[in-house]
């Protein structure tokens, strides 16, 4: 639990009424990262009590979809005692008030659980504190009931509107001495509660970055080098100009930050449509550099080569291998991979930028604002104090809305042509410009005792590294599961050098990793002659906490009792083992630990005589924490993620060619259509711990519980993806 120092200040809103701000002082080590002003790490929560008892928070973070819009103001709502539908919610814009406004890595629940509440709870206090004073009464004596203060004893009530005012001249409490509410008194959180933005949504009302318009607004494209981090050496610029509704073509010389601007042409016009069309006429000539072996036949071929020797680093290693394989009854070999990925978010990159008078004014569906408004500020010079950045609600995000590339484009283009202008990048830039979930190769090796028991665990992880690190999102660390549970373990790692950008795609690293270890372990327990279910009961043994290795990474550690929960409760709602499945139907198990959430999930997939893959069914079982904020989101987010899960493992999938992504639209990359989405069915179990965030611990067991379903359909692996390109049918 994070310790600090909380502090409120309360003061009165415009048109009367109370405003509340709640600064919470982070721990030592966040605030150290931010003594540079607006950096500071510290949080900010506000909440106006207009006179008509209206209360309206403010959301500080963004929203992606996630449904922190929601959730954040659930909680402040639920302390401060009031009606739900006597809420409204703003969004904030990017201010140095409200730390940590970011959204990934699920952490928003987490971090924001008991401030957000605070916040509440203060202002709870302080409106009691002002009907007491008003009645002449101890502040014992009253209580709250949905925006009302009663004094039981006199039959007396005041609203929260009539009261605003005079709470705002009440003294501030100490955050940390606040009583908090008894969970089983909660009337918001724990409810079902619909995202109030779900009709704009439906209706098609502009409300994401893409729908931004200010007056005067030109429209934006940007072409870069599809060899990441290629040079600019000439372009037919004069003739561009020339164009229909051209206003602007012009040359960009950026830096060789990847994350920044980078070199390009940019094109100014009237319309979209006609910047469009005129960047199709563009000629360019590029120094693309030196691009050897940056090629996906190059990286499997030299992944396999590595593989052959001895791992370049070691990663962990418990007991010795050898002699447990030497011991082994049988051994099993398999190699996995997987590919680079795209985030590919339904709204592709944009941003609307206006540069004037040494000022920037930015909108932005981000999920990194504070980076972005750095970036800004360093390429083009101006102070961070001269640019304000409104969040806007994106269109998805996944990760890659964290790097904010599209930003300081828009912002440098707008700056050369002297107003307002979108940018918006095609599908293929998309595509061809992002920071892609690494590609990964594992080379397995495990030995089975006579029983069945798994005694040696040894994997040769190949992947990428820039400058001579491992890339973003391509590592893997030394708890990954199954340490800490077998005798006998060796995690090795190669690196190959990647020229194109890496990231992370939600549940990074674990979307990968996932795939590839609970593939192979259902092919142990196959091997075993054990039901995946008992092998991996068998494996996890007795409730237990294991505690993580020492470093930068460490976390809580893993909870065998937690991760047999889950699968226990998946393998229940799902029938496994007692149902008679025709042929050619299979059931696949898997589960995993990410982002202090466990789950488990079943898949039940049928294969036709063609190869053709129907997905029937997906029965998720989630276990995070003690409190499930707002149920109704939760099961969507657990549905959204195991969709996602499924689609990426059947359609996605990224090819380099002369370091170039091949891959530029829906036509070679499929996301999951309607038509093949199963129902998803999800349950959760309610633990005794801090409640944890969502968006996407449910992910990484529905790749390899599809693949062990494919399996137990066909008999045949899975160990690559995407499924589209295997051969499935009867005659393979």
């Amino acid at each position: 639990m994070l310790a600090r120092r909380n502090f409120l200040k309360a003061s009165l809103a415009a048109g009367g009424g109370l405003l509340l701000t709640a600064t919470i002082k982070a721990p030592a080590k966040a605030a150290s990262l931010g003594k540079a002003g607006r950096d500071a790490a510290t949080l900010n929560a506000y909440v106006r009590i207009a006179p008509d008892g209206l209360v309206t928070i403010t959301a500080k973070n963004p929203e992606i979809g996630q449904g922190v819009k929601i959730m954040l103001p659930m909680l402040i709502a639920e302390e401060l005692d009031v009606s739900w539908d006597r809420v409204q919610i703003d969004q904030a814009d990017l201010d140095s008030r409200y730390p940590a406004q970011t959204a990934g890595g699920s952490t928003a629940t987490p971090v924001n659980w008991l401030p957000m509440r605070r916040v509440g709870a203060a202002g709870r206090h302080m409106m009691i504190a002002a009907a007491a004073a008003e009645w002449g009464v101890p502040v014992s004596e009253c209580e709250t009931l949905t925006g009302l203060v009663l004094h039981n004893p006199s039959g007396r009530s005041l609203g929260y509107g009539a009261l605003a005012t005079k709470a705002a001249a009440q003294p501030v409490p100490d955050l940390n001495t606040l009583k908090l509410k008894d969970p089983k008194n909660f009337r918001i959180i724990g409810q079902p509660t619909r995202n109030i933005e779900v009709p704009r949504i439906v209706t098609g009302q502009p409300m994401f970055g893409i729908d931004v318009s200010v007056p005067g607004m030109l429209y934006a494209v940007f072409q870069k080098c599809d060899v990441h981090g290629g040079k600019l050496v000439s372009s037919n610029v004069d003739v561009i100009r020339a164009l229909p509704g051209v206003r602007a073509a012009f040359e960009v010389k950026g830096g060789n930050d990847l994350r920044g601007l980078l070199d390009g042409v940019a094109v100014v016009a009237d319309s979209w449509w006609q910047a469009n069309r005129a960047r199709q006429q563009l000629d360019i000539v590029w120094d693309e550099g030196d691009i050897t072996g940056q090629s996906t036949a190059d990286f499997a071929a030299t992944a396999s080569r590595l593989a052959s020797g001895k791992p370049a680093m070691a990663l962990r290693r418990d007991g010795d291998v050898n002699a447990g394989l030497a011991k082994a009854k049988t051994v099993v070999e398999a190699a996995y991979s997987y590919p680079f990925l795209s985030h590919i978010n339904l709204e592709p990159q944009n941003c609307t930028a206006h540069v004037q008078d040494g000022k920037v004014e930015i909108w932005a569906p981000t999920q990194n604002p504070a980076p972005g408004s750095k970036l800004v500020s360093n390429t083009l010079g101006i102070p961070e104090s001269a640019i304000k950045v409104h969040m806007v609600r994106a269109g998805g995000g996944f990760g890659r809305r964290l790097s904010n590339d599209y930003m300081v484009e828009a912002a440098w283009i707008s700056k050369v042509v002297g107003a307002p202008v979108k940018l918006l990048w095609t599908r293929e830039d998309d595509m061809r410009h992002d920071f892609y979930r690494p590609a990964g190769f594992h080379f397995f090796k495990a030995g089975l005792d006579g029983n069945g028991k798994l005694i040696a665990f040894a994997d040769h992880f190949v992947t990428f590294s820039q400058n001579g690190e491992v890339a973003a999102s391509a590592e893997m660390t030394a708890a990954e599961f199954p340490a800490r549970l077998v005798e006998h373990l060796d995690y090795g790692m190669s690196m190959i050098p990647l020229r194109a950008p890496t990231g992370p795609l939600r549940a990074p690293r674990s979307n990968g990793l996932g795939f590839a270890f609970q593939s192979f372990l259902d092919e142990l327990a196959h091997k075993a002659g054990v039901d995946p279910l008992q092998f991996a009961l068998g494996l996890l043994g007795e409730p237990r906490l294991l505690p993580d290795p020492p470093g930068p990474r460490a976390g809580p550690g893993f909870h065998t009792g937690r991760m047999r929960g889950v699968i226990e409760l998946a393998a229940e709602k799902s029938g496994w083992g007692k149902k008679s499945l025709p042929k050619g139907t299979g059931m696949g198990l898997a589960y995993y630990y990410s982002h202090l959430g466990y789950f488990a999930e079943v898949v039940q997939a049928t294969v036709n005589a063609a190869g053709e893959i129907t997905v029937d069914k997906i029965w998720v079982a989630g276990d995070i924490g003690s409190q499930i904020i707002n149920p109704l989101n939760a099961e969507n987010q657990a549905q959204g993620a195991a969709l996602d899960g499924i689609g990426t493992a059947l359609g996605h999938g990224l090819h380099l060619q002369g370091g170039k992504i091949v891959q530029g639209n829906f036509d070679t990359v499929l996301p999951l259509r309607m038509r093949q989405s199963p129902p998803v069915e999800v349950h959760f179990r309610v633990t005794d711990f801090p409640p944890t965030g969502l968006g996407e611990p449910a992910l990484p067991p529905a790749l390899p519980a599809l693949a062990n379903a494919i399996f137990a359909a066909t008999g045949k692996r899975i160990r690559s993806l995407p499924i589209k390109d295997l051969d499935l049918s009867a005659s393979a």
